[in-house]
């Protein structure tokens, strides 16, 4: 069976719930739902595990604040076996706008500090990554209070199906491979 890692970024604690930086949490969170699964919590993040046609995802929410993501990323890597390339990370990005979504097989962390982490750690920035864009609708100086700032209800309301897209681009990259997924997933949201 191929292992895939999935990793959701986001940040530990109520205060985190619903925020821009934590919408990969929201995406592994529906993913779980939709699979009637439960996380489990284990070193360095909450874990679950999904198949889909002879795959195997491991889901995984860090739980070492986004900063450091690249602990349990490099820790849960290792633990259950996989190679780089079939590491997919799920993040918000503030160059995008709200409900655009984008795959790379690779690339720079675009200044995001959980992708930061992971480049550093893993010291390569040869794993895919879905961006899910959170647009930039703040003053000077306010990007912190932004990207830790609730989603609106409208954003909210959207969520559910980017959540789904999203979920359907990581499938659709284990079984089809990363060019098909991207070429799905990129299209869709333009």
């Amino acid at each position: 069976m191929n292992n895939y890692l999935v990793v959701g970024l986001g940040n530990i604690g109520a205060e985190y719930v619903n925020t821009r930086h934590n919408m990969g949490f929201m995406v592994l969170d529906a993913w779980a739902q939709a699979s009637n699964i439960l996380f489990k919590t284990g070193r360095y993040g909450d874990t679950a595990e999904v198949s889909f046609k002879g795959r195997k995802f491991t889901l995984l929410k860090p739980s070492t604040y986004m900063n450091l993501s690249g602990k349990a990323v490099r820790y849960w890597m290792n633990e259950v076996n996989v190679p780089i390339e079939s590491i997919i990370v799920v993040c918000d990005d503030l160059n995008l706008p709200f409900g655009t979504l984008r795959m790379r097989k690779s690339g720079s962390s675009g200044g995001h500090n959980g992708l930061n982490n992971i480049n550093e750690l893993l010291s390569s920035e040869a794993y895919p990554r879905i961006r899910m864009g959170i647009g930039n609708e703040f003053s000077r100086g306010q990007q912190i209070d932004y990207v830790l700032g609730k989603l609106s209800e409208e954003e909210m309301a959207q969520m559910p199906e980017l959540a789904k897209k999203v979920i359907d681009a990581c499938k659709t990259f284990a079984t089809a491979g990363p060019d098909r997924a991207m070429t799905t997933l990129n299209a869709k949201t333009k």
